[in-house]
């Protein structure tokens, strides 16, 4: 533990929270400029989320200003510290990249604000960023220590193999992944994630995180993937190469399992593990995990989907289920096709909803898990909150980078 920030840098950051409400974003903006500069920083991160869809400055000038509002009562970061954690590591960030960030931080600081950034001001947020760091890096390295000494464990980027690739649906696509060193792999927490290191001719290294969509085992990984539609940003770079490049025989570079959200197996309390799209992936994990286990454990899976082209792992999901009491399943298509069989392809028309999950599932006992698209997951994560589920028994995980639903859904960590 980083030694106590001094109240007078305490008071100076707390000072600096109106700048920040103001010049947030122009800050974290100019210091990924700064940042990017390094080509062996900027491959540390994973460009989808700063030039293809610049979602991560926004994530980031949330976070400073969190950082800042809160400073004097750090225990409420304390989720956001870890989630943060898991991301590094599966981007494989280490004690020496920093250096880098405090030095663009202080600099972007400085750029944007001009006069205003004082060096009283510059002094405190050098504190506050290397006691903030600091703690990431010992988090960080208990995690790199645990993924390394458990059976099949590894640190950095490990060759594996691609085994086979199942069509889901028009859009996505699974890929079952195996060791090319022939050893076992570790077990994840279902739920959790893969990082992966491509190398795209004319891209360079790109960096991604995967769901991973199978129960825990000690021989393989499967990723479930969706294609993702290109636009006049360069969306889908690795999504859509892994669908038109990736067949069996491919080798991929791999990191350890991460990630703060996944499925409390120790308890026997029902779940419900709601999703939508693809954000099915990280549902099914914790679905064959339950189905494996052979537990009575009651768990509802409920799926929302746009019709039948676009329905992943239908088939897959109805034989979890089957014939097993505690387990059930059902699916919302939002607008079903002419083919599309109600009550065989789907079994409600229309959006999942909070009032329908209220009213079908056991709300007073059950822990939700939901997985989507943002709007998706606000909707849901409000709906409940107003429906009178406490804040700890919905837990949620959703695409793009980790920032807050600050203005959308209150965030209750995994």
């Amino acid at each position: 533990m980083p030694a106590p920030l001094s109240p007078q840098t305490v008071a100076t950051v707390k000072a600096t929270v109106p700048a920040l409400e103001t010049h947030g974003l122009a800050i974290t903006r100019r210091m990924y400029e700064r940042l990017f500069q390094n080509a062996e920083i900027r491959d540390l991160f994973n460009q989808s989320h700063h030039g293809e869809t610049g979602s991560q400055p926004k994530a980031l000038a949330l976070a400073v200003l969190a950082y800042a509002r809160n400073i004097d009562n750090l225990g409420v970061l304390t989720s956001a510290v870890e989630r943060i954690a898991q991301k590094h590591v599966a981007l494989n960030i280490l004690p020496e990249h920093y250096p880098h960030v405090a030095d663009a931080l202080l600099a972007a600081i400085r750029d944007v604000l001009g006069e205003a950034a004082t060096p009283e001001i510059l002094t405190a947020w050098g504190e506050a960023y290397w006691f903030l760091a600091e703690l990431l890096i010992g988090r960080e390295a208990t995690i790199y220590r645990d993924q390394a000494t458990r059976a099949g464990g590894w640190n950095g980027w490990r060759d594996f193999v691609v085994e086979s690739v199942t069509p889901e649906s028009e859009t996505i696509r699974s890929f079952v992944l195996v060791p090319a060193d022939g050893g076992p792999v570790l077990r994840h927490e279902p739920g959790q994630y893969l990082g992966f290191l491509v190398d795209l001719p004319g891209r360079g290294v790109l960096k991604r995180n995967y769901s991973i969509s199978c129960a825990p085992n000690d021989r393989a990984y499967r990723i479930t993937v969706k294609r993702e539609a290109a636009t006049a940003q360069p969306a889908g770079l690795v999504s859509n190469w892994l669908h038109a490049e990736a067949q069996a025989g491919t080798v991929l570079k791999v990191a350890a399992p991460a990630g703060d959200f996944f499925l409390d197996r120790a308890s026997a309390e029902p779940v419900v593990l709601v999703s939508g799209g693809v954000g099915l992936t990280p549902m099914v994990s914790m679905l064959e995990s339950i189905a494996a286990e052979a537990s009575e454990r009651p768990a509802w899976f409920v799926h929302g989907a746009l019709n039948g082209r676009v329905h992943a792992m239908r088939a897959h999901v109805r034989g979890l289920v089957a014939n097993r009491t505690a387990l059930s399943a059902h699916t919302f298509y939002a607008e079903p096709e002419p083919q599309d069989r109600p009550g065989e392809d789907f079994d409600s028309e229309g959006l999942i909803t909070a009032d329908w999950l209220v009213a079908n599932t056991p709300s007073e006992q059950a822990t939700y898990y939901l997985c989507g698209p943002k709007p998706f997951l606000a909707a849901l994560a409000n709906g409940l909150a107003r429906a009178g589920v406490p804040a700890e028994r919905v837990r949620f995980e959703f695409f793009g980078p980790a920032d807050e639903l600050l203005d959308e859904a209150p965030r209750q960590a995994a």
